[in-house]
């Protein structure tokens, strides 16, 4: 297998509206980020992933761009961002962008001359319908934040697609204008020292040709499964790749929306003509409920779990690379989600759950605050959510009588976004340390108890845990590079693989229960050593006693 920085690689994203407050106005900034790479680099991260920094009037958190070559003003200056990447180099880290451009927002210049006239120069970089014969719209699909997926624009009487917000109109990528001018942009940060891009929603660029109804009508998004992975995507991202990632020594992570095992391979083949790796999501689907999508409190079938993360490592093997990961902006705190989050457990499962991801095949990724075992917010009431995704669904789902407010609440506090959107808890101080002034979304109120700076303090943390793995995966070619195979597919308790690379094997044993359970060590291990465990001491005997949430990593 060929070798990659971008493999051996531990990326870190931040989200930089909760990282860390410069200047008091309850809002993280650059600024807030170039304080805090000494905590980054303590803890061992190779790469940052920053979400969108670029100009946005913020319908959805910056993910609506309406300048791609300026700084948002609450994030700071363009010379901020520069002070912070060079600083992030200085100390070996490297800065992967954000690159939203299925769509921007509707305040952006070529919207903004697109919508004035059908015979516009920019009339065709968005993709515009009139309605059909008997006025209705011009087909239909759902947007993915509720309702449909056009809006109406008075001035030319026609339609255009938004398969988000209605303030982010999709690109029309079959324009070759559209595409230069995207390329062109890429070409000018890799300029200014980025190293590479997560591209968001990227398996969406590429629409079916005629834009045909589909039959149930599509809500939310299924949309994905009518306009993911299009005729054209991979030939677009191959022209991204000869006309900009090959320009620079990049790294790449597309956020692919509805991919299969089968597409997986052709996005981020290790031939790499087109991305180096992919985001797939059937492992945030686990848990779903027939009736009402993610907005549900159920818990996930930890076999499912296993059958989904075991075919990934397994079809990707050789071919392509994998991208591992239990949260991000767009998901809740996986230790109240996948572990538990209570005083007992909190602690051995935030552990253990990082344990079974970091020792898999595939560059791990930290979202903010994972390192700490963050959790979940209790919002109590709607008037806390600041998520359009989480209010949009509340509205649409109780009025349909789909669900009830006091689940749907419920459902919000357990798969709501805003839960990974909280202020980073640095310490015990007023709003955890995370700005002087009024936090733009409220602070979860365990800060006291959970924070950086205790967790600096003690050599048993979670945060110390994330170092100590980190550090192994740098030391260890096993842990980038090995084979993985499962152990006991059919077990609803422990989650247990082993790495193989020569003559090196270990074994990864992980409890995702309460209960205690008893576990037989393969032959070839008893003789092995402990490389990590998030217990003091376990005794490696045939017949082990694996304790609660306990895990435990056995190098031969």
């Amino acid at each position: 297998m060929e070798k990659r920085w971008w493999k051996e690689s531990v990326v870190y994203q931040i989200y930089p509206r909760s990282f860390c407050d410069s200047n008091g106005d309850g809002i993280g900034d650059l600024n807030g980020i170039t304080e805090k790479l000494d905590y980054l680099k303590e803890l061992g991260i190779d790469v940052i992933w920053l979400s969108p920094v670029y100009q946005s009037p913020n319908d959805d958190n910056g993910y609506d761009i309406s300048d791609y070559q300026a700084i948002m003003k609450e994030f700071g200056t363009m010379e901020d961002f520069d002070n912070m990447i060079a600083a992030a180099h200085e100390r070996g880290i490297k800065i992967l962008m954000d690159l939203v451009v299925n769509h921007t927002s509707d305040e952006h210049k070529w919207f903004i001359e697109s919508r004035k006239s059908t015979d516009n120069p920019y009339r065709d970089y968005y993709i515009w319908r009139p309605a059909k014969e008997d006025g209705s719209l011009p087909n239909n699909w759902g947007s993915c934040f509720s309702g449909p997926a056009w809006e109406y624009d008075q001035a030319t009487d026609m339609y255009y697609l938004h398969l988000f917000s209605k303030k982010q109109p999709d690109l029309n990528w079959d324009n070759p204008a559209v595409r230069q001018d995207v390329f062109d942009m890429m070409n000018w940060w890799l300029k200014k020292g980025v190293d590479g891009f997560r591209m968001d929603v990227i398996s969406l660029i590429s629409k079916e040709p005629g834009l045909p109804d589909k039959e149930p009508g599509i809500n939310g998004y299924a949309t994905f499964n009518v306009s993911a992975n299009g005729p054209h995507v991979h030939e677009y991202l191959q022209e991204m790749r000869e006309k900009v990632l090959n320009n620079a020594d990049t790294m790449t992570v597309g956020e692919c929306s509805g991919v299969t095992l089968e597409e997986a391979k052709k996005y981020a083949c290790s031939d790499e003509k087109e991305l180096n790796m992919v985001f797939q999501f059937e492992h945030m689907d686990v848990d779903a409920d027939e009736k009402t999508g993610k907005w549900c409190t159920r818990k996930m079938n930890l076999c499912d779990l296993k059958e989904i993360m075991t075919r990934w490592q397994k079809g990707l093997q050789d071919v392509a690379w994998n991208s591992l990961y239990l949260e991000n902006h767009d998901q809740p705190r996986s230790v109240s989600r996948f572990g538990n989050d209570s005083d007992k457990y909190r602690e051995l499962s935030a552990k253990m759950l990082a344990t079974c991801l970091h020792m898999m095949q595939g560059t791990p990724y930290v979202y903010q605050g994972e390192e700490l075992g963050m959790t979940n917010c209790p919002f109590d009431t709607l008037d806390n959510i600041r998520d359009l995704e989480s209010i949009n669904a509340y509205h649409e789902l109780t009025q349909q009588g789909k669900i009830s407010h006091e689940d749907m609440m419920a459902a919000i506090n357990y798969k709501g976004r805003d839960n990974a959107r909280t202020p980073m808890q640095w310490s015990d101080e007023k709003n955890a340390g995370f700005t002087t002034g009024t936090p733009w979304i409220m602070v979860n109120p365990n800060y006291t108890k959970i924070n950086a700076m205790e967790q600096l303090s003690r050599e048993d943390s979670v945060f110390r845990y994330y170092q100590k793995l980190i550090r192994l995966r740098h030391e260890n070619e096993i842990i980038v590079y090995g084979t993985y195979d499962l152990l006991l597919p059919d077990d609803p308790d422990i989650y247990a693989y082993t790495r193989s690379l020569g003559a090196d094997k270990l074994l990864v044993v992980c409890n995702f229960s309460e209960n205690t359970r008893t576990f037989s060590i393969p032959d070839q291990f008893t003789n092995g050593s402990i490389m990590i465990s998030n217990y003091k001491d376990p005794t490696i005997q045939n017949n082990m006693s694996i304790r609660p949430y306990e895990a435990f990593v056995i190098k031969k």
